[in-house]
C-alpha cells in the first residue's frame, strides 16, 4: 500500500468516526429525518454540480444505476435514517461502536447466506469483535442506555450490511462524483414523506452550533468521505480499503468524549480496542496475499456514516 492510499484510508476513518459526533449535535436540535432531507438535498446539488463541471455524465451503466438506487435507499435512507433517529436517545460513541460492527456483519452474512468461506483468523476476529461490543454495551445498558435508540442503531447497521453486500461490484469509474450526488438525491427524496408523517410540527432550534454541525455533515462526511472511499476502493480494492474500519471504534469514542464530553470509561477503552482488533483480523483474513491490489479493485464494497 502506497503512502497516498494510507493517508486516504486514515482520512476516511477519521471523518467516518467524527460524523457520529456531528450527528448527535444535529439531532438534539432538529428533527433527524428532516435534517437528512436537507443534508442529502444540499449534498446532491453540490456533488452533481461539481461532477457536471468536471465533465462527468448522468449516463451511467446499469451497474452504476444499481449502486445509486441501492445505496440511496439502503445506506442513505434506511441506515442513516434509522441511525439519526436512534441518536436522539443514545450517545454518539455508542452509535459509532454499533456502526463499526458492519465489517463483522458483512463477513458473517457472506458466510451464512452467500457460502463464502471464512479463514480461522476471520472466525477468531468475529468472536473477538462481538466480545468487545458486548463489553461496551453491557456497561452502557447498566447505566441506562435507551433501548429504542439501541434497537434503531442495530437495525441501521443491518441495513448498511445489506447495502454493502448488494453492491459488491460498485467502484470508482469516471463518474464517481456524479454517482455520489445521485445517491444523495435518492436518499433525500426517499425521506421526504417519512419526515412529513413522523415529524410534522416539530420545531428546529437554529443555533450556530447546529448550523456548523449540519454544514460539517453535508460537506465532510456527506461528500468528501464518500468521494475518498470510492477512490480508495479503486486504488487498493474493497477488502484492503475496508480494513481501515478497525480505527473507527477508538476514534468514534475519543472524538465524542473530546467534542461532546461524553463518558469515557475503561470499558469503552478496552472494548473499543477489542472491537478494533476483531475488525482488523476479519479484514486481514480476507486479503489474498497472492493477488495484487489493482486486480482486487474489481470487487467493491462500501460503508459509511
Amino acid at each position: 500500500m502506497d503512502l497516498k492510499s494510507l493517508l486516504m484510508g486514515l482520512s476516511f476513518a477519521a471523518i467516518w468516526a467524527s460524523a457520529f459526533t456531528a450527528t448527535r449535535v444535529v439531532v438534539v436540535q432538529m428533527p433527524p429525518l428532516w435534517a437528512l432531507v436537507v443534508r442529502f438535498g444540499i449534498s446532491a446539488l453540490i456533488a452533481i454540480g461539481l461532477a457536471a463541471a468536471m465533465g462527468q455524465s448522468m449516463r451511467l451503466s446499469r451497474a452504476e444505476w444499481r449502486t445509486v438506487i441501492v445505496f440511496g435507499l439502503c445506506q442513505n435512507a434506511l441506515y442513516l435514517g434509522l441511525n439519526w433517529m436512534g441518536m436522539q436517545w443514545i450517545e454518539a460513541s455508542a452509535a459509532a461502536i454499533i456502526a463499526s460492527m458492519m465489517p463483522l456483519l458483512v463477513a458473517f452474512a457472506g458466510w451464512a447466506f452467500l457460502g463464502q468461506r471464512l479463514r480461522p483468523m476471520a472466525v477468531a476476529g468475529l468472536v473477538i469483535g462481538v466480545v468487545g461490543v458486548v463489553i461496551i454495551m453491557g456497561v452502557r445498558l447498566s447505566h441506562g442506555m435507551d433501548l429504542r435508540g439501541l434497537a434503531m442503531c442495530l437495525a441501521a447497521v443491518v441495513a448498511l450490511t445489506v447495502a454493502t453486500l448488494a453492491v459488491r461490484n460498485a467502484g470508482g469509474g469516471p463518474n464517481v462524483l456524479m454517482i455520489v450526488g445521485l445517491q444523495m438525491a435518492v436518499g433525500s427524496a426517499a425521506l421526504v414523506i417519512p419526515s412529513l408523517l413522523l415529524e410534522w410540527g416539530r420545531e428546529v432550534d437554529w443555533t450556530p452550533e447546529l448550523a456548523g454541525a449540519l454544514g460539517f455533515s453535508i460537506l465532510i462526511p456527506g461528500i468528501l468521505a464518500t468521494f475518498i472511499w470510492f477512490r480508495l476502493v479503486t486504488r487498493i480494492g474493497a477488502v484492503r480499503a475496508a480494513a481501515f474500519h478497525f480505527l473507527s471504534p477508538p476514534l468514534g469514542v475519543a472524538i465524542a468524549a473530546f467534542w461532546l464530553g461524553e463518558r469515557f470509561g475503561w470499558s469503552d477503552v478496552i472494548g473499543s480496542i477489542i472491537v478494533a482488533a476483531g475488525i482488523l483480523m476479519v479484514q486481514l483474513a480476507r486479503v489474498d496475499p497472492a493477488q495484487p491490489a489493482s486486480s482486487s479493485a474489481t470487487r467493491r464494497t462500501a460503508g459509511r456514516s
